[in-house]
């Protein structure tokens, strides 16, 4: 099956492209070279490491140095300081976590390989807001490998691996983040990233609206000159419809959240394998036996629940939408309120998009004991902000998990502060994430090439063909092989041989 085709839009000005090339070709050349001498930089920390019987344990637990980043003076090997991390000191360690994960992202390095000639993002200056993680930044690489400079912040205070954020900062990418941000510091990094002398983004891939949110607020003639945003979350979705209703959305904006290959396979199938790493790591709890409350049973909510039954956990789940309540009843699970069962649970899941789900009245009501987490996007599913009172103590167990203890001894474990639970206590797969950023990359190649007119001011699917070919290019890693339409029955169906094989309201 050959790429779909890509419109191309008129390129910028002589001038203005000369220094996009310069600038790109610059970063090409940095991640050649910078590989090379990180790897050395990582062999020789590997050496000591073992001469001196020291293990590296990870910064990505942000509490080896309590020094905020924005106060620390930093700079690469190449002495630029357009950045902000933890420490620059772990970029090798990062650049070791970037290569493992490379190794389960072969369709997004196929995708890299076939368009790298052509450079499709070429003259692209894409402001991203995302998780930073090792599988990340292989997404970013990518990019840069396509032709655009990018700046990069991250959309959650918790999800950031320190030594990746440092990798991709020692081969000179823009990067703003840390784990353990304050509010304060994640609006700062985000704001960094966008306001900064001469350079005007025009694009953005944005995980939760954050990014767009604050350009909107406070850069409006900054963002009308944007050509497209590309937004992957339930939550950045909610968002942007929201824009588009009240007229507020000046730019055409992909929606890829609800693209088959991210909906099944990043919200399904990792949240399937990631909640139970999440919740091993941060509680060791046992799954057996323990009655589990799962709030929302969308594709996340399938997943998570379809992970803890295997595991022998006793399943109920609640829910607004009949649909999916009657989707649980027919996989096995009780749909009940939540405050019918909220005495008895053992774990608590959320996994809506929505606000107070889980709010005060309901915690108070909960077992000693109980565990309390979100897989939603958003930290707004549970009301964490009710329990800072005085009547209740905050008691840190270790990095991301928290005892509540009430006045009686009553004692809950919240885990993240109610943020995404998976990101901030483990990680996610490297194929899914694969998957995912093949999408991203396919949109925003699309939107930045899109002659004008072809989108409006509105909020877009991803074109059907492009989600097809996202999967093809990931099929090779299972060694699957897809079976051809004769010329007859490509008749008999109504179809292209090359597809696209579902229309656009199929349900997968």
């Amino acid at each position: 099956m050959s790429a779909p085709m890509l419109s191309r839009g008129r390129r910028p000005s002589t001038a203005v492209g000369e220094d996009d090339f310069l600038k790109s070709r610059e970063i090409k050349l940095s991640l050649a070279s910078n590989r090379a001498r990180l790897r050395t930089r990582s062999q020789s920390a590997s050496s000591n490491d073992s001469s001196s019987g020291a293990s590296y344990t990870g910064s990505s637990s942000g509490e080896e140095d309590e020094i905020n980043p924005r106060d620390k003076v930093q700079k690469n090997s190449q002495g630029s300081s357009d950045f902000c991390v933890r420490s620059i000191e772990h970029a090798a360690f990062g650049r070791r976590e970037i290569e493992i994960a490379e190794q389960e992202m072969s369709g997004l390095f196929a995708l890299r390989k076939r368009a790298e000639a052509e450079k499709p993002l070429q003259g692209a200056k894409i402001i991203g807001c995302t998780h930073i993680t090792a599988q990340t930044a292989v997404l970013i690489e990518t990019l840069v490998t396509l032709g655009a400079t990018v700046r990069w912040s991250a959309c959650n205070i918790y999800s950031t691996q320190n030594e990746v954020a440092a990798a991709l900062a020692e081969i000179g990418i823009p990067v703003f983040a840390w784990k353990g941000e304050t509010e304060d510091d994640f609006w700062w990094c985000i704001d960094k990233c966008i306001n900064t002398e001469g350079w005007q983004p025009n694009m953005i891939l944005d995980d939760g609206g954050d990014a767009t949110h604050l350009m909107l607020k406070r850069y409006p003639a900054m963002f009308n000159m944007v050509k497209g945003i590309v937004e992957e979350s339930v939550t950045g979705v909610h968002r942007l419809y929201q824009l588009s209703k009240s007229g507020k959305l000046t730019v055409p904006a992909m929606n890829v959240n609800d693209s088959v290959t991210k909906t099944k396979f990043d919200n399904l199938y990792s949240c399937r394998e990631s909640i139970l790493d999440a919740l091993k790591r941060t509680t060791d709890v046992m799954f057996g036996g323990k009655q589990v409350l799962v709030c929302g049973y969308g594709e996340v909510g399938k997943g998570c629940c379809a992970a803890l039954k295997g595991m022998g956990a006793i399943i109920m789940v609640t829910e607004i939408d009949p649909i999916c309540a009657l989707q649980a009843c027919m996989d096995g699970f009780r749909v009940v309120r939540l405050e019918e069962v909220v005495r008895n649970v053992d774990i608590l899941i959320t996994c809506t998009g929505n606000k107070n789900v889980v709010t005060r009245t309901h915690l108070d009501r909960l077992k000693n004991g109980c565990i309390v987490c979100n897989m939603g996007h958003s930290n707004t599913e549970i009301d964490v902000g009710s329990l800072r009172t005085p009547d209740l103590t905050w008691e840190k167990v270790r990095s991301q998990v928290d005892h509540i203890i009430w006045p009686d001894g009553k004692r809950i474990v919240l885990l993240a502060e109610g943020r995404l639970v998976n990101l901030s206590c483990s990680t996610v797969p490297s194929l899914v994430v694969s998957i995912t950023a093949g999408t991203q990359a396919l949109a925003l190649i699309e939107l930045y090439n899109a002659p004008s007119g072809r989108y409006k001011q509105d909020v877009y699917l991803l074109p059907k063909k492009m989600d097809e070919y996202v999967a093809m290019l990931h099929l090779s890693t299972f060694d699957a092989h897809l079976t051809e339409l004769s010329d007859d029955q490509a008749k008999y169906l109504g179809l292209s041989k090359a597809g696209p094989f579902k229309p656009n309201v199929y349900r997968y």
